[in-house]
């Protein structure tokens, strides 16, 4: 059963990874942009979906652990 720690937690490390993840991806690709490498665009463009995406796999792995409704 899922409990609201469980829940808290999930907001909690979703948060900060996406941060993490989503803030460097920007901060390394719009560095390379600025030094004229624009293949940096690569990491600046997907940098938001890929932190969300993040959060989501993370709450589908917590709702795999609930128990059925039926």
């Amino acid at each position: 059963m899922v409990t609201r720690s469980d829940i808290l937690i999930l907001g909690l490390t979703a948060g900060v990874t996406g941060s993490l993840v989503g803030g460097l991806m920007l901060g390394i690709g719009l560095g390379l942009v600025v030094n004229s490498v624009h293949a940096g665009w690569v990491l600046v463009l997907p940098a938001a979906p890929v932190s969300g995406l993040l959060g989501y796999w993370m709450a589908r792995r917590l709702a795999r652990r609930l128990p059925p409704l039926a």
